[in-house]
């Protein structure tokens, strides 16, 4: 939200230039044709502002209203009520959906709560996450897999020298017959002492962390299309600012031009409206550009690889009250954080690795047996046709060049490291929480001062145009007026979507699914 507040607040501008509408309602294209005979017999500004008011009484107005459009403080965070017209369904395009993508078709509704559910659904992010978990599950399977019998079946058919020996396996000489037989084969871990049975719980954790870590995607992926979504509906409150604002510079652009062809008004003024106009539109161009990489922002989040047409639907029209009690969050916090348990779980799983490395210096017992025929063989050298046989295998590690105690000590260094990090992640998150906790409370504040700020700059602009009527004030004054009209209105859009988007990230650090 940090990150938007400073391109958004640009627009203040707008109302600021020196050039403003001379009244609280501009005159439409049809009144400034109608009167423009009247105006060589005015016989002053005033009076000129007053005689096009009357016109525009007795004709549907088409421009803006100051008053109107922020009269209501309390409704000042909704798009429409920033706008330069007070009945948007007086105005020819209000009525008529903003169609800021350059998209055909009618746009899809979107709340926060289904962007969401979509991207949980499309983000590839969160399948992959889910992915890596499922191999993740193999892996404990591979793993168990040493504690169950090993079956293995086998033929073979030999035409042999049986005078001969086959000499060339290393310490042995085999004798070399001619047979055709086949058998199985089985080999069983009796024991090894904990080696096997602390793998099999190392992956077992290993897989639980996986798990923990795909939620922990979900939860990410779930604040960034929040951000993206709030970010998006704040840009498109600024577009409608914008493209009233350019309205209203329009509308003084063309009465000051009338007065200055009269005599009324000098180059200087006209020159100063033209200079507003060009800005009100290059920052109409910014805030539409804002806009579309906004909307291309969402439509990445949830999963779609070009802009959907979406327009967007702020259903919380009353955010709750902040939590009162940051320890109890802290507390839930510690409990429910997938990142913290993902990190937990690889803590034990490197514990229990790497007591399982310190066991391979243990021995090791197997059985194994075999069974089988030899329906062709050699009487002389084959007393049976069938085979068979049971042993038990004992085999004890004497040295192999330290192999195996080095492998234990990294282990354990490795699992000292995953407990230290463990340690800092919990203390950020109770740093985190406050944090967020505190900036919830903070943007909550916020929205209530900036609404009475509105209303002082709504009762400073009423003031500003009532003396300008008058005579009794300088255009400047009236432009400082709406300038901080202006200012306080985008402030108080600015505190809300910052409170909604506050809450969305202490959800976040509390780890609170959707």
């Amino acid at each position: 939200m940090r990150e938007t507040l400073s391109r958004k607040t640009s627009l203040v501008w707008l109302a600021g230039c020196v050039g403003v509408a001379l009244s609280c309602s501009a005159p439409t294209a049809g009144a400034q044709k109608t009167s423009a005979p009247q105006l060589v017999d005015a016989p002053s500004a005033v009076l000129l502002a007053q005689n096009l008011q009357q016109e525009q009484r007795a004709t549907p107005a088409t421009g803006t209203s100051i008053n109107n459009a922020t009269a209501n403080a309390g409704s000042a965070a909704s798009p429409s009520s920033l706008g330069t017209s007070s009945d948007a369904s007086s105005t020819p395009n209000a009525s008529a959906t903003l169609t800021l993508s350059g998209m055909s078709g009618q746009p899809i509704s979107l709340t926060r709560q289904q962007a969401e559910q979509i991207a949980i659904k499309n983000n590839p992010r969160i399948s992959a996450s889910k992915l890596i978990a499922l191999a993740q599950h193999q892996v404990y399977r591979e793993t168990r897999s040493q504690y169950l019998p090993q079956f293995y079946g086998g033929m073979v058919a030999e035409q042999a020298n049986n005078e001969g020996r086959y000499s060339v396996d290393g310490l042995r000489v085999t004798r070399m017959l001619t047979h055709a037989g086949g058998g199985v084969t089985m080999e069983q871990l009796i024991t090894d002492f904990g080696h096997t049975s602390n793998l099999i719980a190392s992956s077992k954790l290993y897989e639980k962390a996986q798990n923990a870590h795909a939620m922990a995607t979900e939860l990410d992926i779930v604040l960034v299309t929040d951000q993206v979504f709030y970010n998006m509906l704040e840009a498109e409150a600024l577009v409608k600012t914008a493209q009233q604002t350019v309205e209203t510079r329009q509308n003084t652009q063309d009465l000051i031009s009338e007065l200055t062809k009269n005599k009324l008004r000098s180059d200087i003024d006209l020159a100063f409206a033209n200079q507003d106009l060009a800005r009100a539109q290059l920052l109409l161009l910014d805030a539409r550009n804002e806009y579309l990489k906004d909307l291309d922002a969402l439509s990445a989040v949830l999963g779609y690889d070009h802009p959907q047409n979406y327009q967007l639907v702020d259903d919380s029209a009353t955010p709750p009250l902040p939590a009162p009690d940051v320890d109890a969050l802290v507390k839930l916090a510690l409990q429910q954080r997938p990142d913290l348990m993902a990190l937990d779980y690889n803590q034990k799983a490197a514990s229990k690795f790497s007591r399982a490395q310190h066991e391979q210096l243990l021995p090791t017992i197997k059985t194994n047996g075999a069974f089988g025929g030899t329906p062709i063989r050699t009487d002389q050298f084959f007393n049976s046709s069938w085979f068979g046989a049971v042993a038990a295998d004992l085999n004890v590690p004497i040295f192999n060049g330290f192999l195996y105690t080095a492998e234990a000590s990294e282990a354990s260094q490795r699992a000292k490291a995953a407990k230290e990090q463990l340690r800092d992640l919990r203390d950020r998150v109770v740093r985190n929480v406050n944090d967020a906790w505190l900036e919830t409370n903070t943007s909550y504040e916020k929205i209530g001062v900036t609404e009475k700020l509105v209303e002082a700059a709504n009762l400073g602009l009423d003031l500003a145009q009532a003396r300008y009527k008058l005579g009794l004030s300088s255009i400047v004054e009236l432009s400082q007026s709406q300038l901080q009209q202006t200012q306080a209105a985008i402030q108080n859009i600015n505190a809300r979507y910052e409170y909604e988007l506050s809450l969305s990230a202490l959800n976040y650090q509390i780890g609170n699914m959707p």
